[in-house]
This record gives C-alpha cells, sequence and structure tokens, in this order.
C-alpha cells in the first residue's frame, strides 16, 4: 500500500470517531455575543487537544474569554528548529432567528450526507479536522515533521476586542514559521477556496434623537423626523452609482501586487449561482459600477447598512413621529487603510454635512492583511490542495470578510493561508449552518497531505 492510499485509509477508519467529537463538540452552545458556554467550551477544546495526544493549557486574562493553547512536538524525523500554527475559535454567532431553523440548532443533526448546527462551518468542524491530520501523522514513522501549535480563541465572532492582550504577552508562546486560518470550504465550482488575507472593518452605530418622546404623526408638519434625518445622512455617504463620499475614506489604499491582480483574474464566478442561494432581487452593483465581481471583492472597500430602525414596526398602525433612529454600518476595508481613520472621517463628514447632531459610537475595528503570494509556505499549502483534490484551487488574496489575521501578522511575523471544510453551501452565520461529510473527509486528508509534504519544505537539519 502507497504512502497516499495508508493516509486514506486512516482518514476513513477516523470517520466515525471524528464524527461523534464533533456532534458533542456542536452540540455544546458557545455564544460569546450572549456569554453563553464559554468556560466550558475551552475546557472541551483543551480536552480534544489532550485526546489527540497533545499538550494543552487555558489562558486567562482580566475581563478576557479564555484562550486556548496547543502543543505537539515534533517528531523524531522532524524538524524541531520549525513550527505550524493553526488559528481557530470555539465561539459561534447566535442562532437567532431560531424559527428559521430546520431543526435544533444545537442539536448536531446528520441529514442527507450533512451535519447541521450552528458553529459546523464555523468554525467547530474546521478544528476537529485539523486535531485528527495531526493525530494520523504524529501516529505514523517518523511523526511530525515539525512543532504543531494550536491557538483557539473564544471571542472571533465578536471581534476578538482581547486577542492583541494575548498575542502581546504569549507572543513567543505561539511563535510561528507558518499558520492555517480558521475558515474556508469549497466553491460552486467543487474547488477548494484558500484565502491568503482578509478585508478589515470599522464597525458602527448611528443615532439621531430629536425629541424626548415619540409625537403624533400629525406634527410632521412642524417637527423634524428622526427617521428621515438619519436617512439623508445616511444618504450623503454613499452615492446611487455606489460610490463611497466620505471625503479620507480611501486614503492609504495600497495597490494590488501584479500576482494579486493575476490570481483575482482566475477566481471563479458565477452570477446565477449567487442569485440563486440568496434569491437576488436586484442586480448586482458591479454590473452599475461597470467593475468585476471578484475584483471588487477582494480589492474594493464597502460601505454597509446592516440595520436601521425606527419608531414602530409591530403589526397593523401606529401613527407616531419617533423620536429616535439608529442605523449599525461596516466598512469593509482594504490593506492600509486605518479603521480610526475611516471612524474619524465619518464623524467630520456629518458635521461638514450638517448633521453634526448625529452621534456615530464605535463598536469595533480590525485592520486588513494580504500575505506574500510568492512565499514558500503559501505555495505549499496551494501545492498541497492540488496533490490532495487533484484539481488546481481558488487562491483568494484576501477573503471579502474580515478576522484578527493583522494581529497574527504584526506580533507573529508569520504566512497565513485559511482552508476549512465547508463549501458554499454552509450558510455559516444564518439558520441551518452546516457541513457536508463528505467534505469534512477530504479535507482531513487534504491536512495530511499539507502536514506531510512539511517534511520537504522544512527538511530535518542534518538530513
Amino acid at each position: 500500500m502507497t504512502k497516499p492510499e495508508r493516509w486514506k485509509a486512516a482518514v476513513e477508519d477516523a470517520m466515525p470517531a471524528v464524527l461523534a467529537r464533533l456532534k458533542d463538540y456542536v452540540s455544546r452552545p458557545s455564544v460569546s455575543a450572549q456569554k453563553k458556554g464559554i468556560g466550558e467550551a475551552a475546557r472541551f477544546a483543551a480536552a480534544l487537544i489532550a485526546k489527540a495526544g497533545g499538550r494543552a493549557k487555558i489562558l486567562k486574562e482580566p475581563g478576557a474569554n479564555p484562550l486556548v493553547y496547543g502543543f505537539f512536538p515534533a517528531g523524531t524525523k522532524g524538524n524541531p528548529a520549525k513550527t505550524l500554527l493553526f488559528y481557530n475559535h470555539y465561539d459561534v454567532q447566535p442562532p437567532e432567528p431560531l424559527a428559521e431553523w430546520d431543526t435544533f440548532p444545537f442539536s448536531a443533526e446528520v441529514r442527507d450526507g450533512r451535519l447541521f448546527g450552528r458553529g459546523t462551518a464555523d468554525n467547530k468542524a474546521d478544528f476537529v479536522a485539523r486535531l485528527q491530520a495531526v493525530q494520523i501523522v504524529k501516529d505514523s514513522e517518523g511523526g511530525l515533521p515539525c512543532h504543531i501549535k494550536f491557538l483557539v480563541e473564544g471571542e472571533e465572532e465578536i471581534g476578538s476586542p482581547n486577542l492583541e492582550r494575548y498575542l502581546k504577552k504569549y507572543a513567543d508562546l505561539f511563535r510561528a514559521d507558518g499558520c492555517i486560518w480558521e475558515f474556508g470550504g469549497k466553491n460552486e465550482k467543487g474547488q477548494l477556496e484558500i484565502a491568503c488575507g482578509v478585508k478589515g472593518i470599522a464597525y458602527f452605530e448611528l443615532t439621531c434623537r430629536t425629541a424626548d418622546a415619540d409625537i403624533h404623526s400629525s406634527a410632521g408638519a412642524i417637527i423634524d423626523n428622526a427617521a428621515w434625518r438619519l436617512v439623508r445622512a445616511l444618504a450623503s455617504m454613499k452615492n446611487a452609482e455606489h460610490e463611497i463620499l466620505v471625503e479620507g475614506f480611501s486614503d492609504g489604499i495600497r495597490e494590488p501586487a501584479p500576482e494579486e491582480r493575476e490570481a483575482a483574474k482566475k477566481l471563479p464566478f458565477d452570477e446565477k449561482v449567487l442569485r440563486d442561494i440568496y434569491g437576488l432581487k436586484r442586480p448586482l452593483i458591479t454590473g452599475e459600477k461597470g467593475t468585476v465581481p471578484r475584483e471588487a471583492m477582494v480589492f474594493h472597500p464597502t460601505m454597509t447598512i446592516c440595520g436601521i430602525w425606527s419608531g414602530y414596526t409591530g403589526e397593523g398602525a401606529k401613527t407616531v413621529l419617533p423620536k429616535e433612529a439608529k442605523a449599525k454600518i461596516d466598512c469593509r476595508l482594504v490593506p492600509e487603510q486605518d479603521p480610526a481613520h475611516v471612524f474619524a472621517c465619518i464623524q467630520k463628514h456629518l458635521a461638514a454635512k450638517g448633521f453634526a447632531d448625529i452621534q456615530v459610537e464605535w463598536l469595533n475595528g480590525q485592520r486588513a492583511h494580504r500575505s506574500d503570494l510568492k512565499d514558500p509556505f503559501i505555495r505549499h499549502v496551494i501545492r498541497s490542495a492540488a496533490e490532495a483534490y487533484g484539481r488546481e484551487a481558488a487562491v483568494w488574496p484576501n477573503a471579502g470578510g474580515t478576522g484578527p489575521m493583522h494581529l497574527f501578522g504584526r506580533y507573529l511575523h508569520v504566512p497565513i493561508a485559511s482552508v476549512g471544510v465547508g463549501w458554499y453551501g454552509s450558510r455559516a452565520h444564518a439558520p441551518n449552518e452546516n457541513i457536508r461529510l463528505s467534505d469534512l473527509q477530504e479535507g482531513i486528508l487534504f491536512l495530511v497531505h499539507l502536514l506531510s509534504g512539511l517534511s520537504l519544505l522544512w527538511p530535518p537539519e542534518n538530513s
């Protein structure tokens, strides 16, 4: 039996135990936004590391959710001078709206070859898959090709507000030569997607208050309406052509490197699939602007109204002139945009446009990050995917979403590639979140290929 055949057999044999562990993990709510199940989830993640044969330690900073550290030493034929770091998180998004789930969000039910539950795709299956791959390679002849570390945090879904504290204090503990990030999966073409960066974010809330109490709507003839005023303020920041009008918003944006532009051009895009998944009712705004969708997803910053509310929103009619209106806004940022600068520019813009009375509250922010696509570790991840899946991966210079990747670049100075076992229908952050069990199995096998191949990228010093 060849080595790839032995790997495949080992993964197949492990799948019943993998699924049992994953179902147990998913069935434990760990919602950071609601402060539910955090301590238990951290302890469970540490126990999974220990069960796979590693050393686990729970780190705790005052006022922060615990962070889990895991360590597996290099094998007898490995290179102890090199280290691979896996980043994951044990917290999950809130499951609401509960009525839109087909089953209870934490029931971890298997149907039609898929495992359903909050946290399956984001990010519990990836963590379990990585541990299983590490265990398979660890138990093989010669063992692991390098040291393996895990950093499993509990605040990713609320913006990782305390991760910088941990990385500052424990930078030496998490030092590594390459990092596999927390998310990923297959696109609509069946290709594995590899993201080598993320966009940043500036998230804030706008509040317009025009009175101390709601007023009879007949007073709309003489009294300003908080909802209308907020709508006008929002409209001043982005025009009908979807251009962001805030002066200074785009300051510092770095021009993409040639290899980044080339990678973006190769990304597949199927508008029909996108329309079918989300039931889109409007044309894509890239069509109106004459831009290429896949390039916009990678290289263009955004400004999005995530929520807006005011006055009476219940059933039937209630004729009020609302005292207050609110909106939540997120701006996805590209490399070299500063979230704090964007926030200041929006405050200045509103004041200049006559909306100085509208309060702008900072919620959270993170910088964007891109790893060098020419880095040997990044190239190794890409080659390993092609080897394991039998086809080229779709390589994103950065994903459209956000995570604390820039902190790892700043404190650990490590190349980062993000891969996972999800798929384009995983519905992460939405009701009926799921993974396909076939993707889970293939994902473990890919990670075995990736880990084993590190012996060529980082050969033992005496070889």
